[in-house]
């Protein structure tokens, strides 16, 4: 048992990352997604010849439950809630996403207005039971819910977070009434204030739950099946793997499964190169997705969302997506200026250089038309069409703007690189970090394509291309720990809260967290729990979290460090305003032993271009004459001086006169800007 297997699903390929322990060498498979993802899965193993005996374990980044959300195909679901309180995940907190747009309106909710009943129970905000809960009005909704045929049912009550006895006894009558449909609680699922959020996670929770635990446990019986005897560990948004016993009770922690795998990835990569500062560029066919590791620490947020409105408030890995990809529309808006995307030809009908009928051009047309893509994508596997790429440019974009096609071409890369510009200033510059200060880590199919014209426009010194950039977020798989948050609210000022109760807090945590572990067959050896509070000024709406060591003797020392990292990120400190300590959280890590990618020998041999084509760059204004290269055919240690193309299976890396690109010993392409 000397294989790792990791999968990432995307909508048009399902990657296949398989790594061989023994002797550290890395296979790459690609198999287009189906239908059902199992199917693309396990087609995935079968063609890269894997036995499932010979697998130690098998990890797995699925879209599932984010696809689920965005397309609205969830289950016959309901809410219960406290007399009066209907409405509160449709009222939101008043926030839009465009402040300016009167007339935009928000996605409706998950579960319908006439799917959420009311019962009578009122929970003081204290955790004094006010009223208890009506159970001849609980049975009579158990009633209707059975009448309507609902599979999951999201039960929220005001101030459950403070004590969770009306929900547990809903939840026992749900369970009795409604044998097999699943019922959560807001109690268990985010047990913490403001109303809005807790009920928002938990109902996502409630019609996450069916689908993506069916999924995961349909998936991990098939590979059992196939021979495979380990558990199947599931990335979750936070940066870790769950197994499918935990997926049942937390589904909602794999919407954005897919997305957190790239940034684990950008961080490892960068790590091996000597780079503790990096910001991710994962550049698909319809997005980019960007992350910032800082000091060897990818950043994470407590409050995200798939649909503005509707938060998920589990720590997730902070990741900036916006519409730039590959197949990304150039058009020109009612002004007469120039627009690169959110709209994408998507996979079907694809760019017009895919000859599937697609007319309107895109950034793939616009390399292509450039000479920075070649005549053919996947090792041959698909031609391109360059005259019908020249011909979307040129009746969509030159002739309107009075420009030759290169030119045209030219504009829409560049129009496409300032929108991925910005949203990396948004990412670093906005939360207090030089991009200069960073290495950029690119990929993805089109994320070389545009890395270095980037980095040139942030002023970043260095590109990290890894080895297969298509098939990094299925690596990033491969790289990760079983990982779970747990949080407990505690209102006090820093300066009378009491150290000894925090730790008593603090303990109960870490006590729930070691069972979660054990019952995911973690040894305590490889359990790793951190501690963080997060504190606010007194009156502020937004806090940080703060790192602490245990035990809690004094909470001077986090209070100090709440000041400096409060100036870093919001550029001032009030040394002598009260702090209030937040909320308590422990994270809980099982370390899995993680894959030691083979470093190679250097090959002093010059690198030899394979053959040669004209190149439209940037900075030039006419065509130039490129070597192109084949990365299959390079080694450790040889340079690659620019003008070049680098050429492989799932991307391409054009390189600018004036730039070096070297080949490290884990196969990276480190190229100096």
């Amino acid at each position: 048992m000397d294989t790792r297997i990791a999968v990432d699903v995307g909508g048009t390929f399902t990657d296949i990352c398989i790594l061989d322990e023994t002797t550290g060498e890395m296979q790459v498979e690609k198999v287009p997604s189906s239908t059902d993802p199992i199917d693309a899965v396990l087609a995935g193993v079968a063609q890269a010849g894997i036995d499932l005996h010979d697998v130690a374990m098998f990890a797995h980044g699925t879209t599932v439950a984010t696809n689920a959300l965005i397309t609205r195909r969830l289950p016959a679901a309901a809410m219960v809630t406290t007399r009066g309180f209907r409405d509160v995940i449709e009222i939101r907190n008043g926030i839009k996403e465009d402040l300016w747009d009167t007339y935009k309106d928000l996605a409706p909710p998950y579960i319908r207005r006439r799917d959420r009943h009311e019962v009578l129970e009122r929970m003081s905000y204290s955790g004094e039971v006010l009223t208890p809960l009506d159970e001849e009005e609980a049975l009579r909704v158990a009633g209707v819910l059975r009448r309507k045929g609902v599979q999951t049912v999201a039960v929220c009550f005001m101030n459950a977070h403070a004590n969770p006895a009306n929900e547990r006894r809903m939840q026992e009558i749900l369970a009795q009434e409604l044998p097999g449909v699943r019922v959560t609680t807001s109690s268990e699922v985010l047990p913490e204030i403001f109303e809005h959020e807790r009920f928002a996670t938990t109902v996502a929770n409630a019609v996450l739950a069916p689908l993506v635990s069916g999924y995961v446990n349909r998936l991990s019986d098939r590979l059992t099946e196939g021979g495979y005897s380990g558990d199947l560990l599931i990335l979750h948004s936070g940066g870790g793997v769950m197994t499918p016993k935990t997926v049942d009770k937390l589904a909602v922690r794999l919407a954005a499964s897919g997305i957190a795998a790239g940034a684990i990835a950008c961080r490892h990569i960068a790590e091996l190169a000597g780079f503790p500062n990096a910001i991710g560029l994962d550049m698909g066919g319809t997005s980019t997705d960007i992350s910032l590791v800082t000091d060897g620490h990818l950043r994470t947020t407590k409050e995200w969302y798939v649909e503005f409105g509707y938060p998920i408030c589990f720590p997730s890995i902070e990741v900036l997506t916006i519409g730039a990809g590959g197949g990304s529309l150039a058009w020109i808006d009612d002004a007469g200026a120039m627009r690169n995307g959110p709209q994408s030809a998507g996979a079907n009908p694809g760019p017009a250089a895919y000859g599937r009928g697609g007319s309107e051009p895109t950034n793939t047309d616009a390399n292509l038309v450039l000479g920075r893509l070649g005549p053919a994508l996947i090792s041959g596997q698909m031609s391109l069409d360059a005259d019908a790429a020249e011909e979307a440019i040129e009746s969509r974009v030159a002739e309107p703007l009075g420009m030759n096609v290169s030119e045209a071409a030219n504009a829409v890369i560049r129009v496409a690189n300032a929108n991925m510009a910005d949203a990396v200033r948004l990412i670093s510059i906005r939360r207090g970090y030089d991009p200069r200060e960073f290495a950029l880590v690119v990929f993805g199919g089109a994320g070389p394509l545009h890395g270095v014209d980037l980095a040139r426009e942030l002023g970043i010194p260095t590109v990290l291309v890894p080895p297969n950039p298509g098939i990094t977020s299925a690596l990033g798989c491969l790289l990760v720990d079983v990982h779970h948050d747990l949080s407990t609210m505690y209102l006090a000022r820093a300066e009378s809260a009491d150290p000894a109760a925090v730790e008593a807090e603090f303990q109960r945590l870490e006590a729930e967290a070691r069972e979660r572990l054990d019952a995911e067959g973690v040894v305590p050896d490889d359990m790793r729990l951190t501690r963080t509070i997060d504190m606010r000024y007194a009156g502020q709406w937004r806090s940080m979290s703060i790192p602490v060591e245990p035990p809690i003797t004094d909470l001077q020392p986090a209070t100090q460090r709440f000041h400096v990292d409060h100036e870093r990120e919001h550029n001032y400190r009030r040394d002598g305003a009260p702090v209030e300590v937040y909320r308590l959280n422990v994270t809980a890590i099982g370390r899995v032993p993680k894959p030691e990618l083979r470093e190679h020998d250097e090959d002093p041999a010059p690198a030899r271009p394979a053959s040669y084509r004209p190149v439209h760059f940037q900075d030039e204004p006419d065509p130039v004459e490129t070597p192109i290269y084949d990365r299959a055919e390079l080694r450790t240690g040889m340079v690659i001086p620019g003008p070049a193309v680098i050429e492989q299976f799932d991307s391409t890396t054009p390189l600018p006169p004036g730039c070096t690109a070297e080949v490290d010993p884990w196969l990276n392409l480190r190229i100096t800007v």
